[in-house]
Formats: C-alpha cells, structure tokens, sequence
C-alpha cells in the first residue's frame, strides 16, 4: 500500500524535473498541486499578466471545462468568446467558429500527452485544436494533468491511439472499430477521429506556449 501523499511527493518531483525540460524548450510552465487550483495560477499567472488579450477561443479539453476556466471566461464581460464548446450552432457556424479561434489572442486547451523530454504530442479529428497549437492564436496555454505524461515520442503516440483515441471514441459515441477491441486498427470509418498529428518539440515564440502542470490525473 502506499499513502495519498506519497504519490503526490513523487508527482511534485516528476513534474518539477518535466517543468525545467519544458523551459529549455522556450515553453512558460507552472506547476498546480490540484485541478481546482488550476483555474487560479490561469488567473494570476497567466491571463492578468497578458497585454492585449479580447479574443479567447477553446480547444478541445475536459480538463478546461473542468478547471472552471471556460465558465469563468464565459461570464467575464471583458473578453470576446469564441464559444467553440457550443453544441447548439449548425455544422457550417461549427466550422466557422473553430477557423475564427486559430486568429484568436488567447487560445485555451490541452495535450493529448506531454514527454519526459518536453515534447508535446498530440492527434486530432478536424485540426482545429492542433493547428492553433502550432501557429495562429498570440498565446497559447495548455493544462495537462500528470496522466498525460509519458516516457517518450513513440509511448506518448502508443498513448494516444491505443486509449485516448479510443476512449473519446466512446464518449463521443463513434461508430469505430476501436469503441469495440479498444486498440487502433488505423481504420477507415467516416467516424474516424484520428486525422491530424501535431509533435511540437519547441514554443516558437519563446513562451508563446503556456503549460499548467497538474499533479491530478485529468481528461483522457
């Protein structure tokens, strides 16, 4: 058996030694002891120290809708949303939306799986959400929770089509054969969500690329 607590001093360390990997690949990172105070060190750290920030747009993240970010930011007056979570809009305002987020000034989601050596790795449906990773929105900040840790590019790329893909496969009620024997057998159904892989090795600007650590698992 071993303690709550113990586990926690072992993320603290693991996340402490990935924070300094990232930093030398120009990314800004900060370490959060829990998911709930996320949302804060985005307030403090990050959102109010950012110049000219209207625009904020969303990628696909549980762990921002469950941060509170989302909610938060929706109800500040200040800033225009780009309200990419909202499901109640036709496919066309769907797309449009998600081309009008890659020119946003501060763009909110997370990563599929982060490195021991800090790279980001990450696979999408459309493209929208790996594309304003790379190149489009001024900022950019990613909240990863430790489960998305992984030892290198190929484990973080075994991650992500062996069980994220497919667990979002299931909770988004695809129709693929991984729903059924859970691993990838690079299909061809029209549900497929895989489509589009982004590895980013560096933040280019320097710091452009905002990382909140979260000693928590969260998201899949």
């Amino acid at each position: 058996m071993y303690s709550r607590d113990l586990l926690n001093k072992y993320w603290d360390a693991k996340l402490e030694n990935i924070k300094q990997v990232l930093e030398k690949n120009n990314f800004e990172v900060f370490i959060s002891p829990s998911l709930k105070d996320a949302k804060q060190i985005f307030i403090d750290e990050i959102l109010n120290k950012l110049d000219n920030v209207d625009k904020i747009a969303f990628g696909g993240s549980l762990t921002v809708v469950e941060s509170g970010i989302y909610d938060y930011l929706k109800g500040a007056e200040k800033y225009n949303i780009i309200d990419t979570y909202d499901r109640n809009v036709d496919q066309e305002e769907f797309i449009e939306r998600r081309r009008q987020a890659l020119l946003s000034d501060l763009f909110i989601t997370g990563t599929n799986a982060i490195t021991e050596d800090g790279i980001l790795v990450n696979l999408d449906g459309f493209g929208n959400r790996v594309a304003a990773i790379a190149f489009g929105p001024k900022y950019v900040t990613l909240l990863v929770g430790r489960n998305k840790v992984v030892s290198d590019l190929q484990d973080g790329i075994n991650r992500i089509k062996n069980y994220s893909a497919c667990v979002n496969a299931i909770r988004l009620n695809r129709k693929t054969p991984c729903t059924k024997i859970l691993e990838c057998k690079d299909c061809n159904s029209p549900d497929r969500i895989c489509n589009v892989w982004v590895i980013t090795e560096k933040s280019v600007p320097p710091k452009r690329i905002k990382i909140i650590l979260i000693n928590e698992d969260c998201g899949i």
